[in-house]
C-alpha cells in the first residue's frame, strides 16, 4: 500500500526541486507538477513528488491523525 502525506516546504531548489520536512525528516523532491510552490507551503507528497498543494489546517490534522496512530503503534494498543 502506498501513502500520499502532507508535508511542508522549507527551500525551493533549481531544476522544479524542493526540500521538503515531515516528522523532523529533510527530503528532496519534484515540484514540478505543482505550479508556483512557495516555502511553507504543504503539499501532498508520493513518491518523491508534490501532486497538490494542500489547506495548512488539513494537513496538521492529518499529520495529527499520523502522530495517533504512530504513537498507539509503539504503545501497543490496538
Amino acid at each position: 500500500m502506498c501513502l500520499a502525506v502532507p508535508a511542508k516546504v522549507v527551500e525551493l531548489l533549481p531544476e522544479g526541486r524542493a526540500k521538503i520536512e515531515l516528522g523532523g525528516i529533510l527530503k528532496e523532491i519534484s515540484v514540478e507538477l505543482i505550479e508556483d510552490v512557495r516555502v511553507n507551503d504543504y503539499v501532498i507528497v508520493h513518491v518523491g513528488y508534490a501532486l497538490t498543494r494542500v489547506d495548512p489546517e488539513e494537513a496538521a490534522k492529518t499529520l495529527d491523525v499520523f502522530r495517533e496512530l504512530t504513537a498507539a503503534d509503539a504503545s501497543g494498543s490496538p
